[in-house]
């Protein structure tokens, strides 16, 4: 059986384009501040990861059939219901999420509902930690 081609892979989709149709404008103002602090903190340009993910680096995961495919290293999504950020392996016993702020959880995302919910200082330091050294 042929393996299937990865949803989540790199588009030619200026991401500033996209940051500026995101609504409303209180999400879109926090997604830039969100793409300026993973910019510094990666010292990677932002870059689209299919048509609502914004990414950060990059690096190799291994599917279970042995397949190589490219993953963002760190990014974010601004969904209607909260920021989606993509920076720890295994959010619910990450030490560091654990200082991050208020914020629900899936198994590897976090979800914020405002940027001044979290700490800015340990979301770069989680930044930092994702990308591949």
């Amino acid at each position: 059986m042929a393996s299937k081609e990865p949803k989540t892979k790199p588009i030619e989709v200026a991401v500033d384009d996209f940051l500026a149709a995101v609504e409303p404008a209180a999400r879109r103002e926090d997604a830039r501040a969100l793409a300026a602090v993973m910019a510094r903190a990666s010292g990677e340009a932002p870059r689209m990861w299919g048509p609502s993910i914004v990414g950060f680096g990059q690096r190799t995961y291994t599917t279970a059939d042995g397949k190589t495919h490219p993953m963002l290293a760190a990014g974010f999504s601004p969904r209607k219901a909260a920021l989606v950020l993509y920076v720890s392996a295994e959010a619910k016993t990450d030490p560091l999420a654990a200082k991050l702020g208020k914020f629900t959880h899936g198994k590897s995302c976090i979800y914020v509902k405002r940027l001044s919910d979290i700490d800015e200082d340990v979301l770069e330091q989680m930044v930092r930690r994702a990308m591949p050294r």
